[in-house]
């Protein structure tokens, strides 16, 4: 009977151990579960704050872009003005040398011509 005694003690200790062990079991599912669900949670605000970067170095590169092309539209017609002003002032310049000195403008003419003949020929 003390061996019965004894393996009724056992049983009864083997059972405890294993409702205990399934418990501590369940409890560690339970934990893992919330912690996947918290890093699920941390990902997605992650990715939201990455996604948020993203759209706001889009902007800024657009805007940066944006005010690159607009200087240089502006420079580039700032250039326009100043060769037409140029072409302009050059043009008076030589109305004016050609209402002054008319012989010798068709003299410097005719050399000018001579000289891109002869350079022409060779």
């Amino acid at each position: 009977m003390a061996s019965d005694d004894e393996e009724a003690m056992k049983n009864l200790t083997d059972k405890a151990t294993y409702d205990r062990l399934e418990k501590d079991l369940s409890a560690v599912k339970n934990d893992i579960s919330a912690l996947a669900d918290q890093v699920s949670d941390a990902l997605s605000t992650l990715t939201g704050s990455a996604k948020k970067q993203a759209r706001r170095g889009y902007r800024q590169a657009r805007a940066n872009v944006d005010s690159v092309l607009s200087d240089v539209s502006e420079r580039g017609n700032a250039a326009l003005d100043a060769a037409q002003n140029a072409v302009g002032s050059i043009e008076d310049t030589l109305e004016e040398a050609i209402q002054q000195r008319p012989l010798a403008t068709v003299a410097l003419a005719i050399g000018l011509g001579f000289l891109i003949g002869v350079t022409w020929r060779r």
